[in-house]
């Protein structure tokens, strides 16, 4: 059965903000030789992971509202420099937006029940290509009007 994670995106106030950010850090670690992979490394280890590996994905929440997710590809647990245990949880760099889910802030990360996770942004006249150049504030307000 898929579980998802939720988890709010500190520090950015847009999903444009966060697309560029995962884009410059895939630059910066190639031009150093190091893996692209999109990792984001947590306190806490999730123990239900066989089911966040069937399907999962991470959605954050920017500004408020879940507005977007990434695929889990991994989580792997391993201890920092200091011996403290740690996981990385190894994500698509891809962001599939998703209809506005409003979240009061909290620390950490929550599971995410499939069915309790918002629908991925999809209308019939536009695919996720055209839905990604769409300004936020436009795609924001159409959604909040249900036409998309």
């Amino acid at each position: 059965m898929t579980l998802h994670l939720v988890k709010l995106c500190v520090g950015v106030e847009s999903v444009d903000q966060l697309r560029n950010y995962i884009e410059q850090r895939q630059i910066l670690a190639l031009s150093h030789g190091l893996s692209d992979e999109q990792i984001h490394t947590t306190r806490m280890v999730p123990t239900r992971i066989d089911e966040l590996l069937d399907g999962g994905s991470l959605y954050w929440v920017i500004k408020g509202n879940v507005q977007v997710r990434q695929k889990l590809i991994d989580i792997r647990v391993h201890k920092d420099d200091s011996g403290k245990k740690r996981c990385d949880l190894v994500m698509e760099p891809y962001l599939h937006q998703t209809q506005l889910q409003p979240r009061r802030a909290f620390q950490g990360w929550r599971y995410l029940k499939a069915s309790d996770a918002p629908p991925d942004v999809t209308g019939p006249m536009l695919d996720s290509d055209q839905l990604a150049e769409m300004p936020e504030a436009m795609r924001r307000e159409l959604q909040e009007l249900c036409l998309i």
